[in-house]
């Protein structure tokens, strides 16, 4: 993860923006007071759906057992 400053990441803010969306890397801004995490959008809508997700009891198990699932089985009806 890219470390920089507040002064430096203020300096660089637009083209910050761009790289964070670009490349899924976070940046971790240091200022006097406490620091941050600079992510793109998309990562961060990514990470709040797999927190809700998550947070459904069963789902993880759900999501594990659907990974192990065979291609040619997954056009049978749900079993909801």
């Amino acid at each position: 993860m890219t470390n920089l400053t507040a002064t430096e990441a203020r300096k660089r803010l637009y083209k910050l923006l761009d790289e964070v969306a670009q490349s899924h890397e976070p940046v971790q801004i240091a200022g006097k007071r406490n620091s941050a995490v600079l992510i793109g959008e998309d990562d961060w809508r990514a990470i709040q759906e797999t927190l809700y997700l998550t947070s459904i009891p069963g789902m993880r198990e759900s999501i594990k057992a659907g990974m192990n699932t065979p291609v040619d089985e997954c056009d049978k009806e749900l079993d909801w």
